[in-house]
């Protein structure tokens, strides 16, 4: 039976049920959500962030079932669900102020429609820091807050002054909300493709720790040249005929095209996952990252 790559597919819960590949990076998760509680992480388009958001969701969703036979099962003793709020920005083109107010009254919407309301929630801040607040007190247990793209609407705004600055106005303090919630908070987990200056959008969520060129979060998304080993070692060898090559080749053309990506000096290589399996799927090598990324 032929492996099943997950090209394209972000969710963790059909990735596992439909027995599609996947690395284990669940023991730098547990690591992660037991030893702090706001991060942001920074990777370029199609490195697996949307992945680890859903992992982390599923993670506090208590699913034990689809951690099976990975390092977190040995873990994680308790498994405890906790509200989560989920929210994606990649869904929406952000060309008018309406495109973002959209997206975050549509969410609110969802959340208030499971956790209430009060009338004198007006903004979008208060709405969202109400919600954090009930669902806290409702459930018993502490919120979790995943944010995928926290940056898509001011990125699709750059050479537009006047749109990126209402879109900053408007995320600054709807991110605010968590730090005033601070109490309810279990877990504020942010990414996005660049960092905007503690300034800007950040200066209300002082207390995000950034992992980005953090050594030993360095392999949380992409893959390693070990993980390829433990992972993909027969398909190294079927690559390695359908392209007449020898293994040795063919692993050196593998460092050669997509292991380019240092996010600490002197760490080791992360190969961009979406490119490493097109190039076992499709057992050729390709520009497959460039193709989707521009």
């Amino acid at each position: 039976m032929s492996k099943l790559y997950p090209i394209g597919i972000q969710n963790f819960e059909s990735l596992r049920n439909d027995g599609y590949l996947y690395v284990d990076k669940t023991r730098l998760i547990y690591q992660l959500v037991k030893t702090g509680r706001y991060y942001f992480l920074s990777r370029p388009r199609r490195f697996g962030k949307s992945l680890l958001i859903s992992t982390l969701e599923a993670y506090y969703q208590g699913k034990k079932e689809l951690f099976e036979g990975l390092a977190i099962e040995q873990l994680e003793k308790d498994w405890i669900k906790h509200p989560i709020l989920h929210l994606d920005l990649n869904i929406e083109k952000y060309d008018t102020p309406e495109s973002l107010d959209q997206i975050l009254n549509d969410n609110l919407e969802h959340w208030e429609s499971l956790y209430g309301t009060r009338p004198s929630e007006v903004s979008f801040s208060l709405r969202f820091a109400g919600i954090i607040q009930r669902a806290y007190e409702q459930t018993g247990q502490r919120v979790v807050i995943l944010v995928d793209e926290y940056d898509k609407p001011m990125l699709q705004a750059i050479g537009n002054e006047e749109l990126q600055k209402y879109y900053r106005n408007t995320l600054k303090p709807f991110y605010g909300a968590l730090k005033s919630k601070d109490g309810c908070i279990k877990l504020g987990f942010l990414t996005g493709v660049t960092k905007f200056g503690k300034v800007s959008v950040f200066s209300d969520l002082n207390n995000l720790i950034d992992i980005s060129m953090d050594e030993q979060y360095v392999e949380l998304c992409g893959i390693t040249e070990k993980e390829i080993h433990d992972n993909m070692e027969e398909d190294l060898h079927i690559l390695a005929d359908k392209q007449k090559m020898t293994y040795e080749e063919v692993c050196s053309e593998l460092k050669e095209c997509y292991d380019g990506y240092h996010f600490v000096e002197n760490s080791i290589g992360i190969y961009n996952p979406f490119s490493l399996l097109n190039t076992f799927y499709k057992m050729k090598f390709g520009s497959y990252w460039f193709e989707t990324g521009t």
